[in-house]
């Protein structure tokens, strides 16, 4: 309860990677953690990233993965008022953000692109996936994220008229 101040839920400077440290005795301990950091993610979608860092080692978690959930758990214990508040909205518009980092895995070299979509000022979605290949090139790499997010966006169009949402004027995709 007397923790640390850490302004960041995962220290930039470490890189994660399997077999990093001596292995966690309690992996079952480690997997519910890290399940339940998964359903907080919900209303704390600035976790996301470190806790998806994170279940990448859900079989054969370290010492060092342990430590990584203890800092995340000390982010969240300062800063409460960084979980995200639902409130009437001024318009309709859905928007979508995406980003790609080529090549950004420091253990494959694979491209990981992530994306968030809200409607008005709420976010109702987000994602961060690894490609299944290694990209040539960033603009392939931009190009997989963007065919992508394209399929979800129109999921959504057509999960948003499934409930009779009538009033979504435009859907807007920024890179």
């Amino acid at each position: 309860m007397n923790s640390k101040f850490v302004d960041t839920p995962m220290d930039p400077n470490v890189k994660l990677v399997p077999k990093s440290g001596g292995p966690l005795s309690n992996t079952e301990k480690y997997r519910r953690l890290v399940g339940k950091l998964k359903y907080l993610t919900v209303t704390c979608p600035n976790i996301s990233f470190a806790n998806s860092m994170v279940s990448q080692f859900l079989n054969f978690p370290c010492e060092d993965h342990w430590n990584t959930i203890i800092r995340i758990l000390k982010y969240i214990e300062v800063s409460p008022e960084k979980s995200l508040l639902y409130g009437p909205n001024n318009h309709t518009k859905v928007l979508c953000y995406s980003y790609a980092n080529w090549a950004g895995s420091p253990s494959n070299r694979i491209t990981t692109f992530g994306y968030y979509v809200s409607i008005g000022d709420n976010l109702i979605f987000w994602n961060s996936k690894k490609q299944s290949v290694v990209a040539r090139s960033s603009a392939r790499a931009k190009y997989g994220a963007m065919i992508s997010i394209t399929c979800e966006l129109i999921l959504l169009k057509q999960l948003l008229k499934e409930l009779q949402f009538e009033n979504v004027t435009q859907m807007t995709y920024m890179w």
